[in-house]
């Protein structure tokens, strides 16, 4: 359910782009971002991070793009988001016992999975230079194609490349570190 919730402003922003226009489809990506928010809340009593700061990027350049009308505010917001992602990255190499993507991927793969802290930090750097790139290639696209094609790309391309990125990651380390069996005492 967390992740249907996660996509659902996404969703609901593409649609009523196609529906109607990038202005109309900005103010129904603030509202659904609101609405998350306030679902968060009421089921856990805590925003998580990613979306408050998604929420927080989205109020103020979607604001700037609605009270300006001006669509080049709104197609800044994914790549100040990855930009800032990409920052929290790379300070969890000095802040914190674990850099940020081992604290994300290995809740996720779980705590058999017995992999170096070397290993670890070559991953978030990784992820560092992987948002420092994604958010340079939205502004590419951005400023050089279509509205629509920016719509689309960031709609589909950017998920597709986050969630391909995270694919190929966590395969290969299942592959190169297989899950240790635990001891029963």
């Amino acid at each position: 359910m967390d992740s249907i919730l996660e996509f659902a402003p996404l969703v609901a922003f593409v649609a009523t782009y196609y529906a109607t226009d990038l202005y109309t489809a900005t103010a129904v990506l603030m509202v659904a971002m609101a609405l998350l928010l306030a679902i968060d809340w009421l089921r856990t009593r805590r925003i998580p991070p990613m979306h408050g700061i998604s929420a927080v990027l989205v109020f103020a350049f979607g604001a700037a793009t609605l009270a300006l009308h001006d669509q080049r505010f709104i197609q800044w917001k994914p790549t100040v988001f990855f930009w800032l992602v990409g920052v929290a990255f790379l300070l969890s190499n000095w802040i914190g016992e674990r850099p940020l993507v081992q604290r994300l991927l290995s809740a996720a793969l779980g705590s058999e999975m017995q992999v170096s802290p070397a290993i670890w930090r070559r991953l978030n750097w990784l992820w560092i230079v992987f948002y420092a790139l994604l958010g340079a290639l939205n502004l590419y696209v951005a400023f050089n194609a279509s509205e629509r094609t920016w719509v689309n790309f960031k709609v589909f391309g950017l998920t597709a490349a986050t969630l391909v990125f995270l694919a190929i990651q966590i395969a290969w380390l299942m592959r190169r570190f297989p899950p240790q069996p635990s001891a029963q005492a």
